[in-house]
């Protein structure tokens, strides 16, 4: 009886993330470094997994990757304490970890030239991204270290 009581809404909610899934948004990425001479600074915005491009569109940036051209992808994290929130808060919070997560994408580009863009992720879209990336290219992912694959596999 509970099911039959929830199940319009849960098809409902499916329906309406549906498109949101088909668009393959992944969230927010930053340019952190790398060979991209049109980049520069730390220009940040929405990462997207489309039908045959990787693409990374926001304010200051604007970077279309065709799959075929790459030919490495790297994910890794840096780890690190929370010193300053320890101080101005509570000492508590060096019990605590914070976690930024890097891909690095190598490509080739419209010259040939071998090119690389490293990201910061929202941690929430890394395990998307990664089998998307994986699946799209058919290359598989090199993790920096056993932290990193445990994060990027699940």
């Amino acid at each position: 009886m509970f099911l039959n009581a929830w199940l319009p809404l849960i098809l409902l909610s499916g329906a309406t993330l549906q498109p949101l899934l088909q668009a393959g948004d992944l969230g927010r990425a930053q340019y952190v470094g790398g060979t991209v001479s049109a980049l520069s600074g730390k220009p940040a915005g929405r990462i997207t997994l489309e039908e045959y491009v990787l693409t990374v569109v926001g304010k200051g940036i604007a970077l279309t990757v065709p799959y075929q051209k790459i030919n490495t992808i790297e994910y890794g994290q840096r780890v690190s304490r929370r010193y300053a929130e320890a101080i101005l808060v509570s000492p508590m919070l060096l019990l605590a970890k914070k976690r930024k997560h890097f891909l690095t994408v190598g490509f080739s580009d419209e010259e040939g030239r071998q090119q690389a863009a490293v990201f910061e992720l929202n941690k929430n879209a890394v395990r998307a991204l990664l089998a998307g990336l994986e699946a799209k290219t058919g290359r598989r992912v090199e993790f920096q270290d056993n932290d990193a694959r445990k994060s990027g596999k699940g």
